[in-house]
């Protein structure tokens, strides 16, 4: 879902020749029916294996490669393909960011910077910040990894979503722990200014235990929307749906 911020983050649902503006669909209800697949990478209709690609792609497109979950593995730096060098060469050889974002806890993570402040969004992140900034994304998994060591790199989604339970950080200490855990070649690359963003989710009321709904075996929903926070839609009976693991789902929405 694109997303922008204003107060709160706006959250917007991309359809066919247009868009929807979910912020203004909270409390109103929602009716979901599944479809069929169409994968991102070739459009077919097989069965969607992981990350919105059917099995072949997933395998074979060079936005599925193993860089992309562990950046630590980037080659392109050294002229070397996994699969698809320009491709490679494009997404890696950018300014990319290592940062702590407090989502269901503090949590180390990495991203290009074109990306921000999105991929603090899409993690449902109420706090973020920008640790480093370097020159290509594997001196950013060299960091993350360092930094693995000191903090989490995966977000509790079931805790994400249950506001009353996101911990308090100190951030000064955070912030001193990570730079102290940092290599010294990456030392240069740190972001000395404070820049922490604090962004607020337009969520009318939290589910008190979380049902994640699988479309695919229900094939039909329909439920009040009560909020949307990192990529899930939250519902009153709380239901939620996560948008971005169900990519290359075909399915209907409507509203009443």
């Amino acid at each position: 879902m694109p997303t922008e911020i204003t107060e709160k983050v706006h959250y917007y649902l991309n359809l066919p020749n247009q868009f929807l503006q979910l912020n203004q669909c909270i409390n109103k209800t929602l009716t979901m029916h599944f479809k069929g697949y169409e994968c991102l990478n070739c459009s077919s209709h097989e069965t969607i294996f992981r990350q919105g690609f059917c099995k072949k792609c997933f395998f074979e497109s060079p936005q599925a490669g193993d860089w992309i979950m562990r950046p630590e593995l980037s080659k392109a730096h050294l002229d070397i393909e996994d699969r698809d060098l320009a491709y490679e060469k494009k997404v890696q050889l950018q300014p990319h960011i290592v940062y702590l974002a407090l989502s269901s806890h503090l949590k180390v993570g990495i991203t290009r910077k074109s990306q921000l402040p999105t991929r603090w969004i899409d993690q449902g992140a109420h706090q973020a910040m920008a640790l480093l900034e370097v020159p290509n994304r594997y001196l950013a998994g060299v960091g993350e990894v360092a930094l693995k060591a000191h903090f989490s790199d995966k977000t509790n989604w079931r805790k994400m979503l249950q506001f009353n339970e996101i911990e308090a950080v100190d951030w000064t200490e955070a912030r001193n722990t990570a730079i102290d855990a940092l290599p010294n070649d990456l030392k240069p690359y740190i972001i000395h200014e404070n820049n922490l963003l604090q962004l607020d989710f337009p969520v009318e009321r939290y589910p008190d235990k979380v049902k994640s709904l699988n479309l695919v075996k229900e094939e039909n929903y329909t439920g009040v929307l009560k909020g949307v926070k990192g990529q899930y839609l939250i519902f009153e009976d709380n239901t939620v749906f996560n948008v971005r693991s169900n990519e290359g789902l075909v399915v209907e929405f409507s509203f009443s």
